[in-house]
C-alpha cells in the first residue's frame, strides 16, 4: 500500500488520535502529515515527534499555526529530525520560535540529508536566526542547501541581516523559490536582492508582496529583466506602491523570456532533459502577477502560503 496523509486542522487532538498518528508513522504509512493549529499536551508532541523519528516514508511535515509553541518543543523536533532522513518540505509558519528556537533546531536543519524546502514566515526571527538561515543556503560548489525558503512576516529582521541573505542568495547553488512577503525591506533591500537574483543561476521566483517598495525598486528590477539574462520567472510586487504598468511591463518580459528559453530547447532537440518548471496560478491580489502554489521539486508536495 503506497503511503498516504494526516491532515487535520485547527482541533484538540486525543491520545487516541495521537496513538492512531503515531501507529501509521512507525508503520511508515504516511507521506504527509498535517496537525496545522492543533492543540495537543506535551505528552503527546513528543510522541508525535519519536514517531517523526522513526518514520522512513514521511515527506511533508506541517506544524503550522502554533503547534511548536516553546522551546522543549523545539527541542524535541529537533531531536527527531536529526533521526529523521525522509522529510523534504518542513512548515513552521506561525511557530513563536524567536532566535533562540532556531539555535535549537539549527544543526537539525543543516545537516538533514532530504530537507529542500523550509517555512519559518511569522516565527519571530532576529538577525541570529538569520545568520544560521544563510548557512543553510551554501555557495556553488558546497553541499547540497535549501531550495524553497519561506521567510514572510518577520519584521525584527534588521537591513544589515537582510543584506547579509542577498548576498548568500546570489551564491546559493540551489534555491529556486524565496518568499519574503510581508516584510518591511523598502527599496534598498530590494536593490540588493535584484542584484542577487541577477547573480543567481537557479532562482525562478521570488515573493515582494506587502514588502513597502516604490515604483524605485519596480524601475530597477525592469532593467534587470529587460537587460540582463536571468533565471527569475515569477516576481511579486502586489500590495506595494507600484504603478500598474511598470509591473505589467515586468510580468511580460518574464513571460517573454521564458517563452525564449522554450524556444531555444525546442531548438536543440530532446539532447537534454527539460528544466523543471514550477505549476502556476493567479494571485488573488493582482491580474497581472502569479504565485507559486505547487514546486514540483523533487517530492516536494502542497506549500501554502499562511498569514
Amino acid at each position: 500500500m503506497l503511503p498516504g496523509s494526516i491532515q487535520i486542522t485547527g482541533e484538540a487532538l486525543s491520545g487516541a488520535e495521537i496513538k492512531d498518528i503515531c501507529d501509521s508513522l512507525k508503520e511508515n504509512s504516511v507521506r504527509l502529515l498535517s496537525v496545522r493549529g492543533c492543540q495537543l499536551s506535551d505528552r503527546d508532541f513528543g510522541r508525535v515527534c519519536r514517531g517523526v523519528a522513526e518514520s522512513h516514508s514521511l515527506a511533508q511535515l506541517n506544524l503550522n499555526l502554533g503547534v511548536v509553541s516553546n522551546i522543549n518543543r523545539t527541542k524535541q523536533l529537533a531531536d527527531a529530525l536529526k533521526a529523521n532522513r525522509s522529510i523534504q518540505t518542513l512548515f513552521l509558519h506561525g511557530s513563536p520560535l524567536l532566535d533562540a528556537g532556531l539555535v535549537a533546531l539549527n544543526t537539525a536543519l543543516s545537516t538533514h540529508p532530504s530537507l529542500v524546502s523550509l517555512d519559518l514566515g511569522d516565527c519571530m526571527l532576529g538577525d541570529e536566526a538569520m545568520g544560521l538561515i544563510c548557512g543553510m543556503l551554501p555557495p556553488d560548489g558546497a553541499k547540497s542547501g535549501l531550495r524553497e525558503l519561506t521567510l514572510s512576516a518577520n519584521p525584527a529582521i534588521t537591513t544589515k541581516a537582510w543584506a547579509r541573505l542577498a548576498i548568500a542568495v546570489a551564491h546559493s547553488s540551489q534555491l529556486r523559490v524565496l518568499n519574503l512577503d510581508y516584510n518591511p525591506l523598502g527599496d534598498q533591500i530590494a536593490g540588493m536582492l535584484a542584484v542577487a537574483v541577477a547573480s543567481s543561476r537557479t532562482l525562478e521566483v521570488l515573493d515582494l508582496e506587502g514588502t513597502g517598495l516604490t515604483n524605485q525598486s519596480a524601475q530597477i528590477f525592469l532593467d534587470m529583466v529587460e537587460n540582463y539574462p536571468t533565471c527569475l520567472r515569477v516576481l511579486v510586487l502586489a500590495e506595494n506602491a507600484i504603478s500598474p504598468e511598470l509591473q505589467q511591463q515586468i510580468s511580460d518580459l518574464l513571460s517573454e523570456g521564458e517563452e525564449e528559453e522554450e524556444k531555444d530547447s525546442e531548438a536543440r532537440g530532446s539532447a537534454l532533459p527539460p528544466r523543471e518548471k514550477p505549476t502556476w496560478v493567479p494571485h488573488s491580489n493582482s491580474s497581472s502577477q502569479v504565485v507559486l502554489l505547487t514546486s514540483g521539486l523533487g517530492e516536494s508536495l502542497l506549500a501554502e502560503t499562511e498569514m
